[in-house]
């Protein structure tokens, strides 16, 4: 079994991040679980290294798709993720969503006719994850229509990953003195789903 990383865990706070402490708890918890499995990171420095699509590379890559040439250097990460088969996301509370840095990976793997295709009957997705984690925390309070949690919901569908979880670790500025029991009781949470069968 594999499992993909994606490591956006951008933080002022370096190695104090508390976004990267939630995907620790649970990659440790996953792999003790699953002794023989493989995790594949997509780290920070391939993530900030990524540049915005202008027209023109558009082009480039839709007239690859259309030949069939998704073995382009261009697919390499959606190829990645395809192949998954479960996936993990981890990336801070920003300004309501998330890293642009992880926006622009939304980008590069969202290959139609790689990840997923579309038929008369609509989109239909072709990874191969059974389960997609999204990991954040914030120092606001979590809200019902947060922005990165339904974003990436309605991705896991797009892509056919029929199972999609979430842990927010919210609230650690607004409350700093419940904040250590917050991240506390947001890892112990991490933790059981990655032990969890999918």
């Amino acid at each position: 079994m594999k499992l993909l990383f994606v490591d956006c865990c951008v933080s002022q706070r370096g190695a104090d991040s508390r976004t990267k402490r939630l995907a620790e708890a649970f990659l440790e918890a996953w792999q003790a679980a699953r002794p023989d499995a493989e995790v594949e990171t997509v780290g920070q420095e391939v993530l900030l290294a990524l540049r915005p699509f202008t027209p023109d590379a558009l082009n480039e890559r839709d007239a690859l798709a259309a030949a069939g040439r998704f073995d382009a250097p261009v697919f390499r990460l959606a190829r990645q993720f395809r192949e998954a088969e479960e996936i993990v996301v981890a990336a801070p509370f920003w300004d309501l969503s998330f890293p642009a840095a992880l926006r622009l990976y939304i980008e590069y793997i969202s290959a139609n006719g790689l990840c997923y295709h579309y038929d008369n009957s609509g989109c239909h997705g072709d990874c191969r994850a059974r389960r997609l984690v999204y990991l954040t925390s914030g120092g606001d309070v979590e809200r019902e229509d947060s922005v990165g949690v339904l974003y990436w919901r309605q991705l896991a569908a797009m892509f056919g990953i029929s199972r999609f979880d979430y842990v927010f670790a919210a609230g650690l500025d607004a409350l700093p003195d419940q904040a250590p029991a917050l991240l506390d009781a947001a890892q112990e949470l991490v933790r059981r789903l990655a032990e969890e069968t999918v």
